[in-house]
């Protein structure tokens, strides 16, 4: 290995945050087996630091930091070699946590950091070689991708790429993008490079937070910061690779053979061009066409080197009785589906009509797979992000051909369902980049049970939900075909959901109260308005309700409140939040965890060690290892209050210190007062006379505030 390099392709070291915790990592030597320490050190190329990568000099120049370094090391600080260590960079962003480095041959220095609100003192012995007597130039770092990716980028840096944060002392705040919310819960910590939603419990760091919110798995959100951090991934695990990467590839080549197939296809063309698609719109949205042949795109992906199980197991063949494979999509205009960061996951088929029986669907979907399910993507949207985003509303449509003809006439921010009802999780998908969204669907009763399906999901989601009538037409493609100019009017002449059933349901001056009929249809809308997420907007509508009809409003109140109402849709497994549930903290918690804290953001944690013994568990566990410069527990439990406790961590003064360590002693007493109450009773009960005796001895000591 180059004596300067640890692996190729590793990325630049990243700057310094300020206020992040520094730690030591390792020093890499010469090939002499029998050197002593010293003159290792002073032969070494660079000095690492595992979080920042700085050399031992520049800490102490721009962090202040103290280096306790081994006596038989001490002197590589000193005189010539002082400038020779000043001088050193560090030539790999990859590295291990030194709470993660262990067998390392004998040797160690150590760094104690005062930055960062906690004190970091650790002792790491020097990694020389995996074996010691065959030399010394074993990799000292962590250069797996997943690392390299993190080195180059911060949390916060990712993040603010898909929400809105804001700062808040030493921290970040954002609404969580996995559940709705209207005071802020999920914050950010740099010093940590996590978040964590206090409202339901997520967590985790730029790859899981990737992952959930483009609805990927692992690897695909390693190849999207990849991306960002300008890394080039050039290995996969084999397992990796088959299980999606090989999916996604198989997906590509077919899209570009339908295109091919396209091309050369007047029969489609034509079709296309009678719909009134455009030519761009058709380039932009890769669509293809799938010819009448049984055959011909497996033949051309088993020539490109695919194996025919992997070409059934993407679901783009399908195999008869007989074992004979054929394509699953023939004689059909092709759509590709991309999954939310922009790769072909599936296809939608819309048979031509000549090649219509009656015997065989009119849209055909690709089947589930690893990397496709229809109830988690919506078509178009990683090409319309930006354009939601920016307009704060979505246009929501049933289809394809709705989609690209209304992309077509200039309202960019529209997406479609595709062979499915609306989910929540689709909705969810939304809810990341607006707040609002308008439906049209089919008009048809078909398409009007949908939409009434969709408000009422939309409602309880907490949307503000609009629908767009496309009066005269059966569908939004059909009104763009004849007034391209016409969508755009719908859209903004939107009704609000509970107007349009007022319209859809009660008529001015078509009903009569004492019609049986009448009266149903004014419960149907009544169960519409109970279930709104918003009481203040119902009770709106109920204002209007009343005026509309002539009944006062304490009568339609008492009318809507005998409705049962279904509950909402439950979310799926899959989009249900995930991780540990809110924590519901008592007052003594809460101070004991606000003094933690606040001894973190003072980095002095000697201010609070005469209130330790009043520590609630785990806390007084929290407290040792944020002392001993930790910020990790093997315990996911301990973990997650140690997460809190950093991410809540606030400088306050001395007066308000003190007096928090007063009410802590005030409830820690309190809470012990009350288990001895408990077990002088049990005492009692029991008749035991030892038990009794200590558990009152104890009481009596107890100090009184």
């Amino acid at each position: 290995m180059p004596e300067n390099s640890i692996a190729s392709g590793t990325a630049a070291a990243r700057p310094i945050h300020a206020g992040r915790p520094t730690s030591a990592s390792a020093v890499q030597a010469k090939k002499e087996p029998k050197q002593d320490m010293i003159t290792m050190a002073r032969s070494v190329p660079s000095v690492f630091c595992a979080h920042t990568h700085m050399t031992i000099a520049k800490m102490k120049n721009r962090l202040q930091a103290r280096a306790l370094i081994h006596p038989r090391t001490k002197e590589i600080l000193s005189g010539a070699r002082k400038a020779q260590v000043r001088n050193m960079t560090a030539t790999t962003a990859s590295s291990r946590p030194i709470r993660n480095c262990t067998n390392f041959p004998k040797g160690f220095f150590a760094i104690t950091n005062l930055r960062g609100g906690i004190m970091h003192r650790k002792t790491l012995r020097v990694n020389i070689g995996v074996r010691c007597a065959r030399g010394y130039n074993a990799s000292i770092m962590d250069t797996s991708p997943a690392h390299m990716v993190k080195e180059k980028l911060h949390v916060l840096d990712v993040l603010k790429g898909y929400i809105e944060v804001q700062q808040a002392g030493r921290n970040f705040k954002a609404l969580c993008p996995f559940h709705h919310e209207k005071s802020p819960s999920f914050m950010i910590s740099p010093d940590r490079d996590t978040w964590h939603c206090f409202g339901c419990g997520e967590g985790g760091d730029i790859f899981t937070f990737v992952m959930k919110y483009e609805n990927v798995e692992f690897g695909e959100a390693l190849k999207i910061l990849a991306e960002k951090a300008g890394i080039e991934l050039r290995r996969v695990s084999p397992m990796e690779y088959k299980h999606f990467g090989l999916l996604y590839d198989l997906n590509a080549a077919a899209r570009d053979f339908y295109r091919k197939m396209y091309v050369e296809s007047p029969l489609a063309s034509d079709y296309l061009k009678t719909r009134g698609l455009a030519p761009e719109t058709i380039e932009e949205f890769e669509v293809g066409w799938a010819s009448q042949g049984t055959d011909e795109l497996s033949r051309h992906l088993v020539n490109l080197g695919y194996a025919s199980d992997d070409i059934l197991r993407a679901g783009l063949a399908v195999k008869s009785d007989r074992g004979r494979m054929f394509a699953r999509f023939r004689g059909r205009i092709m759509f590709p589906i991309w999954n939310h960061s922009g790769k072909v996951v599936g296809f939608t088929g819309r048979i031509l009509p000549q090649f219509d029986t009656g015997d065989m669907g009119k849209y055909v979907n690709s089947p589930e797979t690893p990397i496709f399910q229809k109830s988690k993507l919506l078509y178009g949207f990683s090409k319309v992000k930006n354009a939601v985003r920016d307009a704060g509303m979505a246009l929501l449509v049933e289809g394809q051909m709705d989609m690209l003809m209304v992309w077509q006439a200039g309202v960019k921010n529209v997406v479609a369902t595709s062979g499915t009802a609306l989910t929540g999780e689709h909705l969810h998908a939304l809810r990341r980049l607006a707040g609002k969204v308008v439906l049209s669907f089919d008009n048809d009763s078909a398409g009007y049970a949908a939409l009434e399906r969709a408000i009422d999901l939309a409602e309880s989601l907490d949307f503000g939900v609009k629908i767009a009538v496309v009066e005269g037409y059966k569908d939004a493609a059909e009104a763009v075909q004849a007034d391209p100019g016409s969508i755009a009017a719908m859209v903004e002449k939107a009704k609000p959901a509970a107007q349009f059933y007022f319209d859809r349901y009660l008529p001015r001056g078509a009903g009569d109260l004492r019609d049986r009929d009448y009266l149903l249809k004014l419960r149907r809308v009544l169960a519409k308005l109970k279930g709104m997420a918003s009481a203040v907007e119902r009770s709106a509508w109920l204002q209007d309700l009343a005026e509309r009809t002539g009944i006062n409003e304490p009568a339609l109140v008492a009318e809507m409140e005998r409705i049962e109402v279904p509950a909402a849709p439950a979310p799926r497994a899959s989009e249900a939040p995930a991780g540990v549930p809110s924590r519901k903290l008592s007052r003594w918690e809460l101070l004991a965890e606000r003094t933690i804290s606040a001894a973190a953001a003072k980095s002095d944690f000697t201010l609070g060690e005469d209130v330790v013994p009043y520590f609630p568990e785990p806390y007084a566990a929290v407290w040792s290892i944020l002392k001993g410069g930790g910020r990790k527990a093997e315990d996911p439990d301990l973990d997650r209050v140690i997460d809190a406790v950093l991410l809540v961590a606030e400088d306050i003064g001395p007066a308000e210190f003190e007096e928090l360590k007063n009410q802590l002693r005030k409830e820690g007493l309190r809470e012990r007062r009350l288990e001895l109450t408990m077990k002088v009773k049990q005492a009692q009960q029991s008749g035991n006379e030892d038990l009794l005796n200590g558990a009152m001895e104890e009481l009596q000591r107890l100090p009184t505030y």
